[in-house]
C-alpha cells in the first residue's frame, strides 16, 4: 500500500464536503476519484497533497515514495522557451551527465592516487547515470512534448506568452518527466485533443508508479484505471474496474437501495393499514396489539429513497417543425487565417435525422467550419446552404451566445419573452437553478454553469438542427449522460465538435475527420471510426496528403464504408461451416437445459401467484363476515336496548345468545385475519 486516507471530513462553513472518506492505493495502482460537480473531488486531491487542512482524518503515504500533482488550472509565468521548461525537470541527469564528460576530460592527464580517485567517481556516476536513464533524457523530453501535442517548431515558443490550455499542457508534461511515485491529475484531458488523450492513455498504463485520476472522460477512465472512487453526498464508495463496470456495479448497487425502500415502503403502509384495522376491530386485544404494532413501527430506521442528479435535470429537445431531408450542403469552402490555411475544398452534406460528429486535432478548424456555418465568419470560398424548413440552434463551447451581464433569469426570459416568471424558473430549475441562484449574473457562473444556461436556450428553441461546439465541456459525467439521452431521442438532426470519445460513441450516426486540411467521412459511431481509422488513412495517404474527399450523407457515402468493410477479411466459408456445426450442437444441448429452467421458474412463479390470490382471497372473505358480524352485531345492540325486547324474558335471552355467539365467531376471524396479514 502507497497511499492510505482513512476518515477524512472536510466543510466548508455549514456545506459538509466530504464526510468520513476512507481510501488506500496500492503500488503501481490506477485509480479514478468521480462524482458529480461539487462532490468535493478536487478538494480530496489537495488534501491529500496537503494544500489544504482536512477537518478530521489522516492521510499516509508510505515512507520514502514521492507524489506529484497536476491542479486543474495552471498558471506558469516562465521566460524559458518550451524545451528548456521541460528540460529543467532532467537538470539533475544532465548536470550528472556534464560531471561525467568533465572526469573523462580530467583523466586523461591524471596518474596514481588521483586516477584512482577519479575512476572511481567516474563509475559511481556512469552507474547513478544509467539507473536514471541518463542517456534517454533528451529523447524522453521530446516524446512527451510532441505525445503532449507540441509540434519541434513550438519547442522555442516562451512560456510566459503561450495560452492557459498549453500552460496546463506543459506542467503535465513536467510531472510525468519527474517520475513520481504516485501521480494526481484533475481533469488531465483538458486541453489536449484526442491524439494526445491517446497518447496520455498509454503512458500511464504503462506507468511504473500509482496513478489518482479525476476526470469525466470516460472513455480515458475505461482504459486506464481499475479502481474507481466515487463520491457521493460526502459518503465515499470504493468499486474495482474501470468506469463500465463501476457504472454497471452501481447501477445495481442503486437498484438494490431502491428495491430494498419500495420493500420498506409497502412493509410501512401494510402495518399502519394493519394497525388501523385492529383499532377499529375495538376490543382491548386487538388495540393493545395494534399499539404493540405501533411501537415496533415507531423503531424501524426509515431507509433515505435513492436520489441521483438526473432524477433531478431533465433535458427535453423537440424540434418544433420538421425539415426536409436535405438539411446542410457545403461546397468547395475554404479558410485562412494569415498564413496559416486551415482546410480548403471541403464538401459536405447532412441529411435529416442524422447526428454528425466532426472531429481532429487542435488548430485544424472544427470550430471554425461551425462559426462559418452559423454566420460568425466569412468563408475565403465556398458556398454554405440550408434546407428548407431548417431551424438552427446553436451551442457555443466558449457561451459568446450567452450575455455575461445578465442573470440566468434575464438570459432565459429575454430569449424567450412570453414566457412566464413562474416558466422561467421551471426550465431553470430543470437544469439545476433553484433559489436565488436564477438571479446570479452569467460572468459570476461556472463554466458548468454557463454550459447548463446554453442548454436551457437550446431546448427551449425547438430548433430541428443543432450546432454544438464541444457541448460536454464542463459537465459532469451525470449531465452528459442526460444530454446523451437527450440527444439519442431527438427527432431532429445534429452536427457537432467534441473531443469526448465516449459521448462521441454514444451519440454519433456519422464522424468527419478534418485531418491533412480536408475530411475523412466514417458511416459510424467512435468505436467504427477506430475500427476502419487505419485503413482508411492507408487509402488516402495518411490524410496530410489526402485527396478532397466528398463527404456526404450515410447514404451517399456508403461507397467509402464499403469498401473499407471490404478491405477486411471475414471468417472464411470453411470456418463458418465447421462454427455452425459445433454451434447447432451447443444449441441442442444447451438449449434443453435452459428450457428446464425457465419451465421450472415459470411454474414456481406460478405456484407462488397463485398462494398470492388465495390469500388475498382469504382475506378479503374474513374481513366480509367481519363486516356482517360486526353489522348484526350492532343491530342486536340496539334491538336489546328497545323495551318490547327487554321485557320479552325468552327473546331477550335468545338475542343474547346471539350477540355472545358472534362474539365468539368474531375473535376467531379476528385471529385469522391477524394471520392472514401477517403472511403480506
Amino acid at each position: 500500500m502507497i497511499l492510505s486516507c482513512s476518515h477524512i471530513s472536510k466543510a466548508f462553513g455549514t456545506d459538509q464536503i466530504l464526510s468520513e472518506v476512507s481510501f488506500h492505493i496500492e503500488d503501481h495502482e490506477k485509480a479514478a476519484i468521480v462524482g458529480i460537480n461539487g462532490a468535493g473531488k478536487s478538494t480530496l486531491l489537495k488534501i491529500i497533497v496537503g494544500e489544504l487542512p482536512s477537518d478530521t482524518g489522516d492521510v499516509v503515504l508510505s515512507r520514502g515514495k514521492t507524489l506529484g500533482y497536476l491542479a486543474q488550472h495552471q498558471d506558469l509565468e516562465s521566460s524559458r522557451t518550451i524545451y528548456e521548461e521541460l528540460r529543467e525537470v532532467k537538470r539533475p541527469v544532465i548536470e550528472m551527465e556534464q560531471q561525467i564528460r568533465s572526469l573523462e576530460i580530467q583523466m586523461k592527464d591524471a596518474k596514481g592516487e588521483d586516477l584512482e580517485q577519479m575512476l572511481s567517481a567516474y563509475s559511481r556516476l556512469n552507474h547513478d547515470f544509467e539507473l536514471e536513464n541518463g542517456y534517454a533524457w533528451q529523447s524522453q523530453v521530446t516524446g512527451v512534448l510532441k505525445g503532449l501535442g507540441f509540434s519541434e517548431d513550438e519547442f522555442d515558443k516562451v512560456v510566459s506568452t503561450l495560452s492557459g490550455g498549453q500552460k496546463t499542457r506543459i506542467s503535465l508534461g513536467k510531472l510525468l518527466l519527474s517520475q513520481p511515485d504516485i501521480i494526481l491529475l484533475d481533469e488531465p484531458t483538458n486541453h489536449l485533443d484526442m491524439e494526445s488523450i491517446a497518447w496520455l492513455e498509454t503512458y500511464l498504463r504503462g506507468y511504473e508508479g500509482a496513478v489518482i485520476i479525476v476526470a469525466h472522460d470516460r472513455y480515458f477512465l475505461n482504459r486506464v484505471v481499475g479502481k474507481v472512487i466515487e463520491l457521493e453526498q460526502g459518503q465515499c464508495s470504493v468499486y474495482t474496474g474501470n468506469y463500465t463496470a463501476y457504472s454497471e456495479k452501481k447501477a445495481m448497487v442503486r437498484a438494490a437501495r431502491m428495491k430494498a425502500w419500495l420493500n420498506q415502503q409497502q412493509e410501512i403502509r401494510h402495518q399502519e393499514e394493519v394497525i388501523a384495522k385492529l383499532k377499529s376491530f375495538n376490543r382491548e386485544k386487538s388495540v393493545k396489539r395494534a399499539e404493540s404494532r405501533e411501537k415496533m413501527l415507531s423503531k424501524i430506521q426509515v431507509l433515505d429513497k435513492p436520489v441521483e442528479v438526473n432524477d433531478e435535470m431533465r433535458i427535453e429537445l423537440a424540434p418544433n417543425i420538421t425539415s426536409g431531408n436535405d438539411v446542410l450542403t457545403i461546397r468547395d469552402l475554404s479558410k485562412s487565417f494569415g498564413s496559416n490555411h486551415l482546410f480548403s475544398h471541403v464538401d459536405i452534406d447532412i441529411k435529416r435525422g442524422e447526428r454528425v460528429a466532426l472531429i481532429g486535432n487542435n488548430g485544424t478548424g472544427k470550430t471554425t467550419i461551425l462559426k462559418l456555418i452559423n454566420g460568425m465568419l466569412p468563408a475565403d470560398t465556398g458556398v454554405i446552404t440550408l434546407g428548407a424548413k431548417v431551424h438552427v440552434g446553436y451551442y457555443d463551447q466558449e457561451h459568446h451566445v450567452l450575455h455575461m451581464e445578465k442573470t440566468a433569469f434575464e438570459e432565459v426570459q429575454d430569449a424567450y419573452p412570453d414566457l412566464t416568471n413562474t416558466q422561467v424558473r421551471n426550465i431553470l430549475a430543470a437544469f439545476l437553478f433553484t433559489g436565488d441562484d436564477v438571479f446570479k449574473r452569467i460572468a459570476d457562473l461556472s463554466g458548468g454553469e454557463r454550459g447548463r444556461v446554453s442548454l436551457a436556450k437550446l431546448m427551449l428553441s425547438e430548433a430541428n438542427f443543432l450546432i454544438l461546439d464541444e457541448p460536454t465541456n464542463h459537465l459532469d459525467i451525470t449531465s452528459k449522460e442526460i444530454l446523451e439521452n437527450a440527444l439519442q431521442s431527438y427527432t431532429g438532426t445534429v452536427f457537432y465538435v467534441s473531443h469526448d470519445r465516449y459521448f462521441i460513441n454514444q451519440t454519433a450516426t456519422r464522424i468527419l475527420e478534418l485531418t491533412g486540411q480536408t475530411l475523412i467521412n466514417y458511416i459510424g459511431n467512435y468505436d467504427y471510426y477506430l475500427e476502419k481509422r487505419e485503413t482508411m488513412a492507408g487509402l488516402y495517404g495518411g490524410g496530410a496528403s489526402a485527396p478532397a474527399f466528398r463527404t456526404g450523407s450515410s447514404s451517399d457515402g456508403k461507397a467509402a464504408g464499403s469498401l473499407a468493410g471490404n478491405l477486411q477479411t471475414g471468417l472464411s466459408l470453411a470456418d463458418a461451416s465447421g462454427k455452425a456445426q459445433a454451434s447447432q450442437a451447443f444449441v441442442s444441448l444447451s438449449g434443453t437445459a435452459q428450457t428446464s429452467s425457465v419451465k421450472q421458474d415459470w411454474q414456481a412463479q406460478k405456484e407462488m401467484q397463485a398462494r398470492i390470490r388465495k390469500r388475498q382471497n382469504d382475506l378479503k372473505k374474513t374481513e366480509d363476515q367481519i363486516h356482517l358480524l360486526e353489522t348484526r352485531d350492532s343491530e342486536i345492540g340496539e334491538l336489546l336496548q328497545r323495551e318490547e325486547i327487554y321485557t320479552d324474558v325468552a327473546k331477550l335471552m335468545e338475542l343474547n345468545q346471539e350477540k355472545q355467539d358472534i362474539q365468539d365467531q368474531l375473535e376467531a376471524l379476528y385471529e385469522r385475519w391477524e394471520e392472514l396479514a401477517q403472511e403480506e
